[in-house]
């Protein structure tokens, strides 16, 4: 029997552009402008915002405002959509279910796992809400324990645990020091070299 093949993207920096830099650039507060790329303990990146967006009194209402004027990253769409009519394709993002959705609505609402925050009723972000902990990895292992080859891609330290567990992972666009730490994954820069990869891996139809 031949083995289905699905591929697990992260979102920001493959997809759609960092959704906390822009936030950082809209409302001038550099110290948003930390992510995933630079900082590996996702717990104490989101303790850090939540201080932030409170220090600045800043609630869901603010950050969706930015979010509505962001685009997906050129050529996202078409890459996901070739990529979607050669397999399955699950979005597994350590984003929000409430950042999301204008931007899933931009991509044709593929399928997607994400955190979910908390809101007070003034619109005020308290808390966070993971759907478990490290699920981009604990994803992949339940997909591939329901027969599937698992392909990967994610840009940063938080995405090292999914390439790792799936059958093949490659890092999109990551710093260079990331990629250093992790030279067991290849590397690619545009969308045509993600399809080389993933066609290697799959395979899949070029």
């Amino acid at each position: 029997m031949i083995q289905p093949v699905l591929a697990c993207l992260d979102l920001e920096g493959v997809l759609i552009p960092e959704i906390w830099i822009n936030v950082a650039e809209k409302t001038g507060i550099t110290d948003l402008r930390l992510t995933t790329r630079e900082v590996p303990d996702y717990a104490a990146l989101m303790k850090r915002r939540l201080g932030i967006l409170d220090q600045h009194k800043l609630g869901l209402p603010d950050i969706q405002s930015v979010i509505a004027g962001m685009r997906p990253l050129d050529g996202a769409a078409e890459f996901l959509g070739w990529l979607r009519e050669r397999c399955q394709v699950i979005i597994v993002s350590d984003t929000f279910s409430e950042f999301a959705l204008p931007l899933m609505r931009q991509l044709g609402y593929p399928a997607i796992f994400c955190n979910r925050l908390e809101i007070d009723a003034a619109g005020r972000i308290v808390n966070y809400h993971l759907r478990q902990p490290d699920q981009k990895r604990a994803s992949v292992l339940a997909l591939k324990s329901l027969q599937f080859r698992v392909l990967a891609t994610g840009d940063a330290y938080n995405d090292t645990s999914m390439l790792g567990a799936a059958d093949a992972g490659v890092f999109f666009r990551p710093p260079e020091h990331v990629a250093k730490q992790f030279p067991q994954f290849p590397v690619v820069q545009t969308y045509d070299g993600l399809k080389e990869q993933f066609c290697k891996a799959g395979p899949l139809e070029r």
